[in-house]
């Protein structure tokens, strides 16, 4: 991959991000609490799971794009031994660098960004670009592209074990999921938990972009919503009931995540205060964010 990178070497600093739903179900067990007993973050051809297509399979479209970017390599090695996907946090969102996949996101060690490869596109899009910690000329191809805010990422694949006490900075979770079960699961594992702004969107707002997703997904939306709210952990208690189609609920989980992402933070200023936000916390309260880490 080296090979086909070009530029100058990455800052350090830019965070490596993997973002996922925390409150989704691996199997019978809850996500968290499956990668507390682990300890490791592994690749959904392993899990079966994915915040994205689940292709992840021998002749499958994620087999095939992981073909053709490494040559092969992968082609005949256990799914442990595979990459895991995540996104390079050049914009330093607060919610991680590709918000698409999940409202949470793993923050990485920056020794991570030496055995990642990435690629801009997305790999799904079949890019040409690639780059390499000490080749990153991707920065400035995505700055200079005019990407739907939901696909304004570029793609990492971590090589090697993502080991949660030795690899993970901390884990950053929604505010929706204070006081549940999922903070419960987040402090077992062996990093600090942080919070951001929160994802909120209220149905008035939803019905104003029905050209996003579409207008079924709007109404199904309005369905889920309480008290003509929407945030992440509202779409997750519907998606486990059962009830609706996975894919639907992650076309609703789009229309958040794109039009109820929090607003962006200067650096060193307080959390913002949107209409309808959540209220900030003030620090030794119930649920503050230890540890701080990067915005």
């Amino acid at each position: 991959m080296a090979s086909l990178s070009s530029g100058r070497p990455l800052d350090r600093s830019v965070p490596l991000t993997l973002n996922f739903h925390p409150d989704r179900m691996a199997g019978d067990h809850p996500i968290l609490a499956g990668l507390a007993q682990d300890g490791v973050y592994r690749s959904q051809f392993v899990t079966g799971t994915s915040n994205g297509g689940l292709t992840a399979y021998p002749g499958g479209d994620r087999w095939r794009w992981e073909s053709r970017i490494f040559g092969g390599a992968y082609d005949s090695v256990p799914g442990e031994q595979r990459p895991v996907y995540g996104a390079l946090n050049f914009r330093r969102q607060e919610t991680g660098a590709a918000p698409r996949f999940g409202s949470a996101h793993f923050r990485l060690t920056a020794q991570t960004l030496e055995r990642a490869t990435f690629c801009y596109p997305d790999s799904a899009a079949e890019p040409s670009d690639f780059g390499v910690a000490d080749r990153m000329h991707l920065i400035e191809l995505a700055e200079s592209d005019s990407q739907d805010a939901l696909d304004d990422y570029i793609e990492a694949q971590v090589h090697g074990p993502v080991l949660l006490d030795r690899h993970l900075e901390a884990l950053v979770l929604d505010p929706s999921f204070r006081g549940t079960a999922v903070e419960e699961a987040a402090r077992r594992l062996p990093c600090r938990t942080e919070w951001h702004g929160g994802f909120r969107l209220t149905v008035a707002e939803l019905r104003r972009h029905a050209d996003y997703r579409g207008q079924e997904f709007v109404d199904l939306g309005a369905e889920i919503s309480r008290g003509g709210l929407l945030d992440p952990r509202i779409i997750g208690d519907a998606a486990r009931t059962g009830r609706y189609a996975t894919q639907s609920l992650k076309r609703v989980w789009h229309c958040l995540a794109r039009f109820g992402a929090p607003a962006p933070r200067r650096p060193g200023a307080p959390a913002p205060r949107r209409p309808g936000a959540w209220p900030a916390r003030e620090p030794g309260s119930r649920g503050a964010v230890r540890g701080g880490g990067r915005p």
